[in-house]
């Protein structure tokens, strides 16, 4: 591939492909939806406090643990201080567990790290040694893009669903596949330009990113326990905590820091995080006869 392309994917399809899928994800949203903070406050306080305060502390042990390299470890983190994507909703779906709580989780987790992630990924440069081998990260402009790259778009879907809800609930019934497509293609992309830098650090690379999808979606799965939450609920808690955004990982890696390095434990952990979801689903759905 030559370079030419492999920058006009990065700073143009990659963010395309990512406003598309929040997109997706506002045409199934109304604010009648926001209203399950109100019915179920402690499922979705949870759900929040997982995804966005436990994930990044556990990558963090994750990172240590495997004693981690500068540019695996901060593509690790950037991983975890994503959001959860749309993959996790059509994972809920398709597992029957609680969509709607889903949907809620997703969207103010996106709303949510439009602000956290520029900090936390400037800390995390200056905590793995990267500070002086990457490109300044400015917190405000980085916000703007992740806003037009999430917000924007998911507002818009949302604003389209109120106009017209029939056109809104048709086109969801082909975005949510084509989301996943997105996804794909984007994780597929980013393997086939960084091919020789996956290969040969996957052995490196790959159980750590195994051990962090696992132990996110372990402790996604006991919070909700601990909180009293029913089977679905625990399911779907579980499945936002472990799966992550890893079209926004990517677009972090390869256009806002322009290093193609950072991308490689992003790029791995989504290929996995997809494999170990459907291995949960199956599980829970193997107990589903058991009392809850």
């Amino acid at each position: 591939m030559s370079s030419e392309f492999i920058t006009f994917v990065n700073t143009g399809l990659v963010p395309l492909g990512l406003a598309a899928i929040m997109f997706s994800m506002g045409l199934s949203l109304s604010l009648r939806d926001f209203a399950e903070v109100a019915r179920n406050p402690i499922a979705v306080g949870g759900g929040l406090f997982g995804q966005l305060v436990l994930m990044p502390l556990i990558a963090l042990a994750v990172i240590a643990l495997f004693g981690l390299p500068q540019h695996m470890a901060m593509g690790l983190f950037l991983l975890a201080i994503c959001p959860a994507g749309t993959t996790s909703n059509a994972v809920t779906y398709a597992a029957r567990a609680n969509v709607a709580l889903a949907v809620v989780l997703t969207a103010l987790s996106s709303l949510i790290t439009v602000f956290t992630i520029p900090f936390l990924a400037r800390w995390g440069l200056g905590h793995f040694g990267l500070s002086g081998d990457a490109p300044d990260l400015p917190i405000l402009r980085t916000m703007q893009q992740l806003a037009q790259m999430t917000v924007l778009p998911m507002a818009i879907g949302m604003v389209l669903r109120r106009l017209n809800t029939a056109f809104a609930e048709r086109a969801t019934v082909w975005l949510r596949p084509t989301s996943m497509i997105v996804l794909i293609a984007v994780i597929a992309f980013s393997v086939a330009v960084s091919i020789d830098l996956v290969l040969d650090n996957m052995l490196r690379a790959g159980p750590a990113a195994f051990v962090l999808n696992v132990v996110a979606m372990g402790i996604g799965l006991a919070l909700a326990t601990v909180l009293g939450l029913n089977r679905n609920d625990r399911l779907t808690i579980a499945i936002e905590v472990g799966i992550q955004n890893a079209t926004m990982a990517t677009f972090l890696s390869l256009t806002i820091l322009g290093d193609i390095a950072l991308a490689i434990t992003p790029t791995i952990y989504g290929v996995i995080m997809l494999l170990n979801a459907l291995v949960l689903v199956r599980w829970f759905r193997a107990r589903r006869q058991a009392p809850a």
